[in-house]
């Protein structure tokens, strides 16, 4: 059973001020800018095929961990690249799963699940080798219920706005999908062009044809490249993006002239780039990406710091996304300088930089944020995602950038029922930590009753320029 003041301090006056905060946040709508739930879901709305589909199969924390203990990905469901067989019944991969729940005592994945168990499904009891077949087919029968198919579930969780994440080449065909229903749930694209930035990469070439056709451009040069990703950017903005997302090893950021840059775009074409030119030329699209940013007023996000597909063995059997990407050490205040000079201090731009080197929010990220105003902290993010990540990063980072200039939460999942689970729990720890300015007199409590209801609502709808968003009112009767 999961406790009703679970993740709050035990000292009782911080656990009481923690649990009054926390009620006035605890049913506000959910604003969700950045995640990676697949739009086909809310597009198609068919039910979820079965329990092991919908919790395991999905979710790289839950495999992730059950391979550090011996369980083959093949086990688990997980399709490999090559098509070769894996296990199929449902069933014994629930299971498997079952055995190995204990694995997630104490970790955040654990607290997500066990809320959503009871939350969303209303089980209480913990999974375990001797229940497992039994809390199946207990979720099994909720999602043969019409309740619980996918539209359903995001009216119940009062999902005020969900963004997917789609690459530079997509054709949002299923945001076209939800578009032209009747259902007024609000889904929206995100634009990201890693795959077309990404020299190096095997697909480079074949994403760059697709985006020439997308765009009616024969892209042999630098500038019909840039040219292509503006009017994809134009595509987007219609369909009602309102933010970018790009990923890189490291933070760099630098400008190439015209010619640099066209004689890098001139070798990978030919298939000789070298990782000396995907450096400079990564740091010299964000400024370019940067410059669009001012343009057309999309929040531009960075994620830096993955080292991808770490584990060989397990990219070549089943591709990225598999959970073995593990960060690695980043610098912010002499890579991001020249990004931030230049349009750092431009009242249109917004960008939001996100972290896996805790390291670095006391000593670099909070004093940039702290100070450019175009800079916006993003929350705890990934193996920091959780209970102790999020309670280090507001001590980190409040006292010198405050939390007005951080970006409030986003739940960057692909679990779709988690999400409620994943802001619950962020809620919490806000509430928790807000309890201990207040008893210690940092801030009083009608303060903290504004600062919570910012951090779990405001500030990621001033960040990512949704104030016109609303959730609909309930049709009466």
């Amino acid at each position: 059973m999961v406790h009703p003041h679970r993740y709050f301090d035990a000292n009782p006056i911080r656990r009481d001020i923690a649990i009054a905060l926390y009620e006035k946040v605890a049913h506000l709508p959910l604003v969700c800018p950045h995640g990676h739930v697949d739009p086909r879901l809310l597009a198609g709305n068919d039910r979820f095929p079965n329990p092991a589909a919908l919790i395991v199969v999905p979710d790289h924390y839950i495999f992730r961990m059950l391979y550090s203990q011996g369980v083959q990905l093949e086990e688990l469901g997980i399709p490999r690249q090559d098509g070769g067989p894996v296990e199929a019944d449902p069933r014994k991969i629930w299971q498997r799963f079952a055995d190995h729940f204990h694995l997630f005592r104490g970790t955040p994945t654990g607290c997500w699940l066990k809320h959503e168990f009871a939350d969303v499904f209303g089980i209480d009891e913990t999974l375990t080798s001797a229940n497992a077949m039994a809390i199946y087919d207990r979720i099994e029968d909720c999602l043969a219920r019409p309740e619980f198919l996918p539209r359903a579930l995001f009216d119940r969780f009062r999902i005020e706005v969900l963004c997917t994440t789609d690459a530079a080449t997509d054709s949002l065909e299923y945001h076209q999908q939800i578009r032209d229903s009747a259902w007024p749930g609000l889904v929206l694209p995100t634009f990201r062009p890693d795959a077309c930035i990404n020299l190096m990469a095997p697909g480079w070439k074949a994403e760059i044809a697709r985006l020439g056709e997308l765009t009616g451009s024969d892209i042999g040069s630098y500038r019909a490249f840039i040219q292509a990703l503006e009017a994809r950017r134009v595509f987007f903005r219609q369909m009602g993006a309102r933010a970018t997302d790009h990923a890189a090893l490291s933070m760099f950021t630098g400008e190439l002239s015209d010619t640099e840059a066209e004689a890098i775009f001139t070798r990978a074409l030919a298939g000789n780039a070298t990782e000396g030119d995907l450096h400079l030329f990564t740091g010299h699209m964000f400024m370019e990406l940067a410059r669009m940013s001012v343009d057309d007023g999309m929040v531009m996000q960075v994620h830096p710091g993955s080292f991808r597909n770490h584990n060989q063995e397990i990219f070549q059997r089943f591709g990225a996304d598999k959970g073995c990407d593990i960060p690695v050490g980043t610098e912010y205040t002499r890579n991001l300088r020249p990004l931030l000079n230049k349009f750092g201090n431009h009242p249109a731009f917004r960008m939001v930089v996100f972290t896996l080197d805790e390291t670095t929010y006391s000593r670099e990220l909070a004093p940039l944020a702290g100070h450019y105003p175009a800079l916006r902290l993003g929350p705890a993010w990934w193996f920091f995602d959780s209970i102790e990540g999020m309670t280090r990063y507001r001590y980190a980072t409040t006292e010198t950038a405050g939390i007005y200039n951080t970006a409030g939460f986003n739940d960057d999942t692909r679990a779709f029922p988690s999400i409620p689970a994943r802001h619950d729990l962020s809620r919490r720890v806000d509430a928790n930590f807000l309890a201990d300015l207040v008893a210690r007199h940092i801030v009083d409590h009608a303060e903290a009753e504004e600062m919570i209801v910012d951090l779990a609502y405001n500030l990621v709808k001033q960040t990512y320029r949704m104030e016109d968003i609303r959730l609909p009112e309930p049709v009466a009767g």
